[in-house]
C-alpha cells in the first residue's frame, strides 16, 4: 500500500491547436469538468490519496460527426457522477457504458446531432491501485525512471509500414446512428508512487512520437512537462485540439 501521506497532484492542459476553430475535447479532474475550453496554461489540482476513487479523463469528441463538444462534455460529466463507485474494473466498464448510452440518449433529442460520438482515456486512482482505461484512440502512458510505457490500447487497425498514425477509430462512445454497445478496456496496476500517468488525445500522440514524449517526462515534472508537451504538438503544426492531464503522486511540501 502507498504511504497514506502522499497526494495526487494532476496538471492538465486543453488548447484548440493551431488549425480547429473551436475545441472538441473534455477534460475530468476529480469533480471538475472542463468543455471546450482553451488555454495554454498548465493548470494543477491536489488531491489527498484516499480510499474513494478519484477519476482522472480525457475525451475527445469525434472531428466529422456533429456536436463533438457535447459529446465528450456529456462523457466526462457523467463519469464525473459516478467517480467514487469506481472500486473496482467491472464498475469502471459499467459507468463507460453508461456514458456510451447517455451520448445516445442526448443524440436522439436532436436530429443534427445523429451519430455525435468521443473516445475517452484515463484513469482512476484509489490508495492502493491505479485502473486505467479508454474507448478509442485516446490514450494513457505510465512514466518512469525507466522509459514510457503505452498501457491503454487503442481502437484502430494496425497500423502499415511508413504509417505513424490513423484516423481510423474503431470503437467509439456514440459515432453512430443507433446505440451500439461498447467493449470498454480496462486494465489494474498496484499504485507505485514512482510512476506517473499521462492521459491524453491524439492531438498530442498524432504529431509527437512515443519518444518525445519519453524525453520531456523524463526532463520535466508537473506543469512544465505539460507545456512542454503541448509546445511539442504546437511545433508539429498542432493540426488538432490539444488535451492532456499528468498524475503524479507528490509527498507534503514536494
Amino acid at each position: 500500500m502507498a504511504d497514506p501521506s502522499l497526494y495526487i497532484a494532476v496538471t492538465a492542459v486543453s488548447h484548440d491547436g493551431l488549425l480547429r476553430d473551436h475545441n472538441e475535447d473534455s477534460l475530468l479532474v476529480g469533480p471538475w469538468t472542463t468543455c471546450a475550453v482553451s488555454t495554454q496554461s498548465p493548470q494543477t489540482l491536489v488531491f489527498p490519496l484516499a480510499d474513494e476513487p478519484m477519476a482522472v479523463a480525457v475525451a475527445d469528441g469525434l472531428g466529422g460527426h456533429p456536436a463533438g463538444e457535447l459529446a465528450s462534455s456529456v462523457v466526462v460529466e457523467s463519469l464525473a457522477r459516478v467517480a467514487g463507485l469506481l472500486h473496482d474494473e467491472q464498475t469502471v466498464r459499467e459507468a463507460i457504458r453508461g456514458c456510451n448510452a447517455a451520448v445516445f440518449e442526448q443524440a436522439s433529442l436532436d436530429a443534427s446531432r445523429t451519430a455525435m460520438g468521443t473516445t475517452l482515456a484515463g484513469v482512476v486512482v484509489t490508495r492502493d491501485t491505479v485502473r486505467v482505461f479508454n474507448v478509442g484512440d485516446s490514450r494513457v502512458y505510465s512514466a518512469s525512471a525507466a522509459g514510457l510505457d503505452r498501457v491503454s490500447e487503442d481502437d484502430s487497425p494496425p497500423l502499415v509500414e511508413g504509417q505513424t498514425h490513423t484516423s481510423i477509430v474503431t470503437q467509439t462512445l456514440g459515432g453512430s446512428p443507433n446505440l451500439r454497445p461498447v467493449d470498454p478496456h480496462v486494465a489494474s496496476y498496484a499504485l507505485d508512487p514512482g510512476l506517473r500517468y499521462l492521459a491524453c488525445t491524439d492531438g498530442l500522440t498524432d504529431v509527437v512520437d512515443d519518444a518525445a514524449i519519453a524525453a520531456v517526462l523524463a526532463a520535466h515534472t508537473g506543469a512544465e512537462a505539460v507545456y512542454e508537451l503541448w509546445k511539442a504538438a504546437m511545433d508539429k503544426g498542432g493540426p488538432d485540439n490539444i488535451t492532456l492531464a499528468l498524475v503524479e503522486f507528490v509527498s507534503p511540501g514536494g
